[in-house]
């Protein structure tokens, strides 16, 4: 992975546009979104650029990109149709210690923008780091037909709720809990206002069917991870520990819930005493398993009585 993924707060600060034409200006309609204060430095502007200089909506230095420009800028983007000009701007802006990015040019870049889904206060990114902008194009298109519109209004009611659900649920274990047993609702997932969000918000808070509780799910994991069924990422993802066999290839555990904790276990004595542990502090745990055989099947009944082991498609 050579790009580390940030969302970079540019709001109210100053960046500059080195360019004025159609690549300037898809870039200038991103940073005014994002709060930005752009200024943008060409002898001529494109008509959108205009129309929003017109609007006062963005700074224009009309002439040519002069080194002494960039002093007071955050992040540079050089955007012109002259290589040896973006490149001048590049090593003007090193020397600097200013971030640049000179557009679809990568190795000239201290940064580089993914494509995104906004959904109001939700962003979703994907970048292949510059290698294959059509791939990333279809599965943002892929993306977009599955992620619900009011994604954007969910956000929102999260936010509005901050302070209210601290007060009410002091310990950040059931608050973290709540919220993943909220969002998973029905009723929730199909609202569109925020007074059918409010009085879900109030059922499930009354309810108490968020508590934190003990349970264990074992999944057979196979070789093949995209072989795994849907029923088994989801509760990889919801699970609060991690116990995954020694032998297991990591992308197993590393593709559980991101916040678990995660511990390897290697014999069923072992995994009997993490269990026990766990069953202590009321935590749900998914185990990864191996390929079930019937040797490692009968441990585990031995121990556990019989289980229900879920797991890949074979």
């Amino acid at each position: 992975m050579r790009y580390f993924p940030l969302f970079y707060d540019l709001y109210h600060k100053p960046v500059l546009v080195v360019g004025g034409g159609e690549v300037a200006s898809r870039k200038v309609e991103s940073l005014l979104k994002a709060g930005a204060f752009v200024s943008v430095v060409s002898p001529t502007l494109e008509p959108f650029l205009l129309s929003l200089y017109e609007e006062d909506k963005l700074s224009w230095i009309k002439g040519f990109y002069q080194q002494e420009l960039i002093e007071e800028f955050v992040q540079i983007w050089a955007t012109t149709d002259n290589p040896d000009l973006n490149h001048r701007v590049h090593a003007d802006a090193k020397r600097a210690g200013i971030m640049v990015n000179v557009v679809d040019d990568t190795e000239y870049c201290d940064f580089i923008t993914p494509s995104m889904i906004n959904r109001g206060r939700i962003q979703v990114a994907f970048s292949s780091g510059g290698s294959s902008p059509v791939l990333i194009r279809n599965l943002r298109r892929t993306f977009e037909a599955v992620l619900p519109q009011n994604l954007g209004l969910l956000a929102d009611f999260a936010a509005s709720k901050r302070a209210d659900i601290k007060e009410r649920l002091p310990d950040v274990t059931r608050r973290r809990l709540f919220w993943e047993y909220f969002f998973e609702a029905t009723e929730v997932k199909s609202s569109q206002s925020k007074s059918q969000l409010q009085a879900c918000y109030e059922v499930t808070l009354d309810s108490k069917q968020f508590e934190p509780s003990y349970c264990v799910n074992w999944i057979e994991t196979g070789s093949d991870f995209e072989m795994l069924t849907l029923k088994a990422l989801r509760l990889m993802q919801s699970a609060e520990m991690v116990l995954y066999h020694h032998e297991l290839d990591s992308v197993f555990a590393d593709s559980c819930r991101r916040d678990a904790e995660r511990i390897s276990w290697s014999e069923v004595p072992e995994l009997k005493k993490r269990l026990e542990e766990q069953q202590e502090l009321r935590r749900s745990v998914v185990v990864l398993l191996p390929e079930v055989n019937k040797g490692l099947l009968s441990e585990l009944s031995l121990c556990y009585g019989r289980i229900q082991v879920l797991g890949y498609a074979r």
